[in-house]
């Protein structure tokens, strides 16, 4: 056979040969690596990028069957990947709104200083009344309970309260 005829024919051959499909393993052997630099790039952050690669190749993987037939199947990874980052912020935004929405609502000024005085009239307490008054009248303990908490008797408890809610009165008194 002369070498042009030859030429030919293998030039044939090579056309007739079909194109091998591309397997999964490869082409993620071929792209994972700069599919993670670029979504570390877009996210900011490794293990989000790690994590939404790992979900774009897999819902990959669930349709091989299709995209590794695909003209451009690089593309659709992006893409898949894309989507995914976009539905990630997309709940991360909703539950921060959530969130903020269950947020208590800001204590109002007048609130703050009532706060403030009732706070520096407890300082001119004794420790005994300030405990007394803080385990009965704000905790709710009973005068048997905030006894044993203090290791003295319910009496005590009850006159160290008394004593504690007249000199509270007195100091607001003498700031109004």
């Amino acid at each position: 056979m002369d070498e042009p005829l030859r030429l030919v024919a293998e030039s044939a051959r090579e056309e007739q040969v079909v194109a091998e499909p591309l397997s999964f393993e490869g082409f993620f052997e071929a792209e994972a690596r700069t599919l993670f630099r670029r979504l570390c790039a877009v996210t900011g952050n490794s293990a989000e990028a790690e994590e939404i690669m790992q979900d774009a190749f897999l819902a990959l993987w669930e349709r091989w069957d299709r995209v590794g037939t695909m003209q451009d199947p690089t593309g659709y990874l992006y893409r898949t990947a894309m989507n995914v980052f976009r539905k990630r912020s997309r709940r991360a935004a909703l539950a921060l709104r959530r969130a903020l929405s269950h947020a208590a609502e800001p204590v109002a000024f007048a609130e703050i200083d009532e706060q403030q005085d009732l706070v520096a009239a407890l300082r001119g307490l004794t420790p005994r009344q300030r405990a007394a008054l803080v385990l009965t009248d704000v905790m709710g303990y009973s005068s048997e309970e905030a006894g044993r908490s203090l290791g003295v008797t319910a009496g005590t408890v009850r006159g160290l309260a008394s004593r504690g809610r007249e000199n509270l009165r007195r100091q607001v008194g003498e700031r109004t």
